[in-house]
């Protein structure tokens, strides 16, 4: 199947046609009643659920990969140590920041589908939200959170594609996807479309990103965790 090119626009972030507003935040318009009942379902539960980060569009993303490949924004671990990336390949480099930072016209964030959330409840008002597993796990402050999430975020229609460390980008359990708007839209993205978006682009360690373009494809966007069987 071919896609449009209105609708590939809108898979690499550089559309926002596929967007409404919600809360200050872009979300893909056949996911708000979903998010809707999830969030009213934690409020029924005691937790204040708010979207940290929603729809990021391809210039930002590229402004983001870019400052990371040049050093201007740190690059961590899985261990949350920064990385020394002025000591690595182009390739090398790639990898290191695709464990957290998605590559520019592949990020789920482009597809409104795709967002961040944490318990606003949860921290004082000038609490520096980070994102990092310690918030999540057990005794940060979003763990119960979390937990929640685990038993009832599939009732409402969404997943959790870095559940689980499988070798790609690492476990991100603030990282929420509706299930069948991203996956209907994940169908239409290729290694095709992304080198056509990718060598128009200005992003550094380009050449490096295109030669090894397949195995990058495979290892950080498809590797994702699978629904929950009762999602289907």
């Amino acid at each position: 199947m071919t896609a449009n090119k209105e609708l590939i626009q809108c898979i690499t972030g550089q559309s926002d046609a596929h967007l409404v507003a919600i809360q200050n935040h872009s979300l893909h318009a056949d996911i708000v009643n979903d998010f809707i009942a999830l969030q009213t379902a934690t409020a029924s539960a005691g937790f204040d659920l708010c979207i940290a980060s929603s729809f990021r569009d391809f210039n930002r993303q590229s402004a983001i990969w870019n400052a990371k490949f040049s050093a201007k924004r740190p690059v961590l671990s899985k261990a949350q140590q920064h990385v020394d990336i002025n000591s690595l390949s182009d390739i090398e480099k790639c990898i290191a920041i695709m464990l957290y930072s998605a590559l520019p016209g592949a990020s789920r964030h482009h597809l409104g589908t795709d967002l961040d959330i944490f318990d606003k409840g949860a921290v004082s008002d000038d609490y520096e939200l980070q994102l990092t597993p310690d918030e999540y796990q057990h005794g940060g402050p979003f763990a119960k959170l979390s937990q929640w999430l685990d038993t009832h975020l599939a009732e409402f229609g969404f997943y959790r594609p870095y559940q689980h460390d499988l070798g790609g980008v690492a476990p991100e359990l603030w990282h929420i996807s509706h299930i069948s708007q991203s996956e209907q839209l994940m169908r239409h993205l290729s290694v095709e479309v992304l080198h056509n978006c990718i060598k128009e682009s200005d992003l550094l360690g380009k050449d490096a990103i295109l030669t090894h373009l397949p195995a990058l494809y495979e290892r950080f966007v498809l590797n994702v965790s699978p629904p929950a069987k009762q999602c289907y």
